[in-house]
């Protein structure tokens, strides 16, 4: 009973069901974040903060530890460096992590942010889940690139704000049912493996980013337009190891547009090669080699005919403008359909058997 009360919340929020079954759901745990006087909402411990909350997680959690977050908007930067934290939001669009930051921005400190400063939740322990809930960095991206002396992104430390990052340390990372908002540089699941399972994910330009195995099922991937470029963004932005058979993955998912964003505008991807150093210098490594497929997905006319593109690095002779090819990477389709789909003219174009071959199991292991 207490399973079946539990699903339903996961599916229709916490304020459909009378007072005593929202007492038991709540029994479920182990802490509770919300305003201080709120009416109370069982006997779980309750904090005004999400780091107060994870705070009071073990250490070397086993088992997971379950966060309610309550309606309202949350400010502030998250780190979740316990194993097992589980983050269930009340109210997808209600419950919500908000933090402002931006690569050009100047930070607490007086610094600029830079880009891997800026995520509003970073995830740095195993077996982290959420569910039900929005995940925004509040910089204003839109209009910011629409001012003459505005962050562009041709300027280097620009509109580069990060909603979530699964960084080092993150492995096994599940999210159902969440929005994962900004506009440049969105989602960065760069370590681990990773599941979102019916998100939605929004941004520009380069909003899916990084080195780690994700995979996307069900999701809507929707771009924002950019009112001061030609190309109005590319989606993916892989910079998957050479070692490491897939990178991102996305599974019947629906790739649409905002109001705004041109027709053939946007590229499905292009290859990020990260510098390293070397004993000659430091350069463009050639270990990164981008993985992104999308597999029977539904694709909106903002889609460009090529599918794919190339993306700039350092090269080993200095030249930090050596381009880096759709097909010298791994890049691929299978299976697209609506106004966008084409027989992109670049990446790969896989068989029914390649693509029945790319499994969820295969790609992150199996979830419960």
């Amino acid at each position: 009973m207490a399973e079946a009360i539990s699903r339903r919340l996961v599916i229709g929020g916490l304020s459909a069901f009378p007072l005593a079954a929202q007492a038991a759901v709540i029994e479920a745990f182990d802490a509770v974040v919300q305003r201080p006087g709120a009416r109370s909402r069982g006997s779980a411990p309750t904090y005004a903060s999400l780091t107060d909350a994870i705070a009071a997680a073990p250490a070397d959690g086993r088992r997971p530890f379950r966060i309610l977050v309550t309606r309202g908007i949350w400010e502030g930067q998250v780190v979740v460096d316990k194993p097992f934290v589980h983050l269930i939001g009340e109210d997808r669009q209600g419950s919500i992590i908000n933090h402002l930051a931006a690569s050009g921005l100047a930070a607490p400190d007086g610094r600029p942010w830079g880009t891997f400063r800026t995520p509003t939740v970073f995830v740095r322990a195993p077996d982290f889940r959420a569910e039900r809930l929005t995940i925004n960095n509040a910089f204003d991206g839109l209009a910011e690139m629409s001012k003459p002396a505005g962050l562009h992104s041709h300027n280097g430390a620009g509109p580069q704000a990060v909603a979530l990052m699964l960084d080092k340390g993150s492995d096994r990372a599940v999210l159902i049912d969440c929005d994962i908002l900004s506009y440049q540089d969105t989602l960065f699941p760069d370590a681990g493996t990773s599941l979102f399972d019916h998100c939605l994910i929004a941004g520009s330009y380069d909003f899916i980013f990084g080195a780690g195995r994700a995979w996307f099922e069900g999701c809507e991937i929707r771009s924002r337009p950019r009112p001061v470029d030609p190309v109005e963004g590319y989606i993916t932005a892989p910079s998957t190891p050479i070692d490491q058979p897939f990178g991102f993955v996305f599974n019947a998912c629906r790739v649409t547009k905002e109001t705004g964003v041109a027709r053939r505008s946007v590229f499905l991807g292009r290859p990020w090669r990260p510098s390293s150093s070397f004993p000659d210098g430091r350069y463009g490594d050639p270990r990164f080699v981008g993985a992104a497929t999308f597999l029977n997905c539904w694709m909106d006319d903002h889609i460009a005919a090529a599918g794919w593109t190339e993306m700039w690095y350092t090269g080993r002779d200095g030249n930090p403008r050596t381009m880096l090819q759709p097909e010298q990477v791994r890049f691929a389709t299978f299976g697209s359909s609506g106004p966008g789909a084409a027989d992109f003219s670049r990446g790969e174009r896989l068989t029914g058997q390649q693509a029945a071959a790319i499994t969820q199991q295969r790609v992150v292991g199996p979830r419960t």
